[in-house]
This record gives structure tokens, C-alpha cells and sequence, in this order.
């Protein structure tokens, strides 16, 4: 809202500039009106440059600031130092204003491209790495901050970058840790946990941004709204969202597919030792767990319930919803062996 009034009060400003300026000038009214239009016409502009810089990042503006600042004095320090222009004055104006354009331009464009290469931003703007259009900006959805295996990736220096939370993503996690649900509030509680954890880590830089969307009603698609105007990548647990950010054209980076990319590999005839805590679907099968949740069927593994066993790896299905692992027993404790012969 704020910014809002602030656009539109510098549009009142500038066209009633434009048409004081011209009232000295006013031989009609038709000439105060073309002031107040043409203080118009410079006020979209300006707001179209200031649209244009929501998302470049804050270290290309001052870059190309301080390259287009730079450009002027050396074309000043030219037109008043070392060019004399035996012309008159009209084609001596347009020369200075054509040196003062072209070198003003050619400072701004080499520092904006040489701007990650000015170490001057390191020492006096270290912020400036934390900033809209910087690549490094990750977004957290709730699914995320509520699995909390994020703040692990983090810490271990695998994800680099700022992590931001939305205010809209925290009033989401308040409102699920308030629920009458038992289990909705429990895992809204743990969120809130796991964004106090993330706020003490040294490891992990987190910003909570206040930038909303008051039009749009659902908290995803603020979020993939968000991730095109910060040019930032969405990390989620959420399969819909991932679908919908990449239709998009936003970036997603699911904590599960990452889990599960990480999952060692097994390969058949491999001999892995599993624990069996239930029975199978078939009538002799039992089944056991891999330590990342890997799913392992074994062939007449009823037998051998709340053991440790050997099993011998057959086969590997990976489906959409993970990974399973077939098997056949080739070393249990003797005692079962013996108890299953009696």
C-alpha cells in the first residue's frame, strides 16, 4: 500500500510540474496542457524503468550505477577538457550530449557485466549476495519446513544459498500448530521447531520476507508467483506443487526425490541384512525395512518374524512412490531354523 501511494503521489508531482513549468510559457491553454502530458509521459517512464528493476538484482543497480556515474565524468572531463568544437553552438551541444549518451551507456553495460568480478561489493556490501535475482534464493514451502529434513541439507553445506520464508508460508504453519487436530497441530508445532532451529544455526542463512500477494488466495501459487519475481527456486515435499511450479517455468527441488537419489544402490544377488516386522501379502513372504525406508520382500521371511536375516537381493522395483526390494533368505539365526523345522 505504502509503495503504492508513493507511485501515485510522484505522478501528481511530475504532471504538475510539467504544467507549471509551461505556464510561463503559456500563450494558450493548449500549450499548459501539452506541459502536464509530456510530465505525464516522463512519469510512466520512470515507473516502467522501475518496474523493469524489480528484478534485477541489487548488485547489477549499483554496478551499472556506478558505471553510468563514471561514464559522465570522463565524458564531461572530454567536452570541457580536451575537445574544443569549432562549431556552433547548437551542433557543440548535440556533440557533448551525444559523448555524454554513448560513454554514460558504455560505463553502465561493462559494469554491469563486470559486476561479479568487483570484490568492492564483498567488502562493503556483503548483503548484496542475499538479493532478488541472485540465483542462490531458495523458497520453503510448509510441506518442507514441517519434514525438517532441509535444515540437515543445509548444515551439511550441500545447499547453498539464503533460504527465504514467506510471511504467507509462516501464517500457514501458525494456523496448522492452532488446529483442533491433534496431528495437524503437532506437525504445525514441530514446523515451528524446525524454524527455530534454522534461525540459530550459523550455518544457514534465513530471511522471512514480507512480500505477499493479497490477490491471490492459495499459499502455492503465491509461492510460484514469489519464485518468478525473486527469480528464486521453490523446495518442497509437495508432488503437486512440483508439478505446477515447472509448468511454470519455476524451478522446484523436491527433498524427496533428493532422498531418494541418495538411497545407496543395491544390486540383485547383493546380500544386505534386514530386520522382518511383518508379514508379506503373499502367505510365506515377510517384510523388513532399509534404514532409509527402503521397502525389502522376503521370500519365506514370515518365519523368521522380529530377526535380524540375511537376504539375498533378487530384484529391485523403483515405482513413483519409491523404491522396493525382493529377496530370499540365506542366513538366519539357527534357533529359528530349527523352530521352523519342528
Amino acid at each position: 500500500m505504502g509503495i503504492k501511494l508513493m507511485r501515485i503521489l510522484f505522478l501528481i508531482s511530475v504532471v504538475t510540474i510539467g504544467y507549471q513549468m509551461s505556464f510561463g510559457w503559456a500563450i494558450s491553454q493548449r500549450i499548459q496542457i501539452t506541459g502536464a502530458l509530456i510530465g505525464l509521459g516522463a512519469a510512466i517512464v520512470v515507473l516502467g524503468i522501475e518496474h523493469c528493476l524489480k528484478k534485477v538484482p541489487a548488485k547489477g543497480i549499483i554496478a551499472g550505477g556506478l558505471g553510468l556515474l563514471l561514464g559522465l565524468l570522463m565524458a564531461n572531463l572530454i567536452t570541457q577538457s580536451i575537445v574544443t568544437f569549432p562549431f556552433d553552438q547548437r551542433i557543440s551541444l548535440f556533440l557533448r550530449v551525444g559523448i555524454a549518451l554513448s560513454l554514460g551507456y558504455l560505463g553502465m553495460i561493462v559494469a554491469w557485466r563486470k559486476r561479479d568480478e568487483f570484490k568492492v561489493f564483498k567488502v562493503f556490501f556483503p548483503q548484496l549476495d542475499i538479493v532478488k535475482g541472485e540465483k542462490k534464493l531458495k523458497l520453503l514451502d510448509t510441506s518442507a519446513i514441517i519434514d525438517g529434513r532441509i535444515v540437515d541439507v543445509a548444515e551439511s553445506g550441500f545447499l547453498e544459498g539464503t533460504l527465504i520464508i514467506p510471511r504467507f508460508v509462516l501464517a500457514e504453519l501458525q494456523h496448522i500448530a492452532d488446529s483442533s487436530d491433534p496431528l495437524r497441530r503437532a506437525r504445525g508445532r514441530r514446523g515451528l521447531d524446525i524454524l527455530a532451529r534454522m534461525q540459530k544455526s550459523s550455518k544457514v542463512g534465513v530471511i522471512i520476507e514480507d512480500l505477499d500477494y493479497p490477490n491471490i488466495p492459495k499459499v502455492d501459487d503465491k509461492l510460484i508467483e514469489m519464485g518468478k519475481e525473486l527469480n528464486a527456486k521453490i523446495i518442497t515435499n509437495d508432488y503437486n506443487l512440483n508439478k505446477v511450479a515447472k509448468l511454470e517455468n519455476v524451478e522446484c527441488l523436491n527433498i524427496n526425490e533428493l532422498a531418494s537419489a541418495l538411497k545407496p544402490v543395491i544390486l540383485p544377488n547383493e546380500i544386505i541384512k534386514v530386520r522382518i516386522v511383518k508379514e508379506g501379502k503373499e502367505h510365506t513372504q515377510g517384510v523388513g525395512y532399509l534404514e532409509d525406508g527402503t521397502m525389502v520382500v522376503v521370500d519365506d521371511g514370515k518365519h523368521f518374524m522380529g530377526e535380524e536375516v540375511g537376504v539375498e537381493v533378487t530384484s529391485v522395483l523403483q515405482t513413483s512412490a519409491g523404491r522396493m526390494i525382493f529377496g530370499k533368505i540365506v542366513e538366519a539365526p539357527s534357533y529359528q531354523r530349527n523352530r521352523r523345522r519342528r
